[in-house]
């Protein structure tokens, strides 16, 4: 009886999880392959990481174009192309504007060095035309 309950739930689990990755892709662009595959393989760690992921995101003492410029910074001075991709497609939903991309960016320089500007300024170019 207890896997008819299971089985009665996760159609709705799954449409939720499938809203929860649409809202997802809209903030930060393409979401990994992995994190997909949480929805089904481990949904319990899927919905942790997705309230944790929302109450980050959420504005507080600093506003999400604030967060999200930071993340940008953050992603170049590691050089993950991945991840200052889906930042910069999730700023573009934003508002946030290459100008200020850019101011954050030589922030980068600063703390990070040149390769991280570079690494970002050409992710930048490719990604916000």
């Amino acid at each position: 009886m207890a896997a008819k309950k299971t089985a009665a739930k996760k159609p709705a689990v799954r449409k939720a999880a499938d809203r929860d990755l649409k809202s997802l892709e809209k903030k930060i662009g393409k979401v990994p392959k992995f994190f997909k595959e949480l929805t089904t393989n481990e949904p319990e760690m899927f919905n942790l990481v997705m309230r944790f992921e929302q109450h980050i995101w959420d504005d507080g003492k600093l506003s999400k174009k604030t967060k999200k410029l930071i993340a940008i910074a953050i992603a170049a001075a590691l050089r993950d192309q991945h991840a200052v991709r889906a930042q910069l497609a999730g700023a573009a939903n934003l508002g946030v504007t290459k100008a200020e991309v850019e101011e954050a960016l030589r922030v980068t320089f600063l703390l990070s060095g040149m390769p991280a500007y570079v690494y970002g300024k050409a992710q930048l170019d490719e990604v916000m035309k």
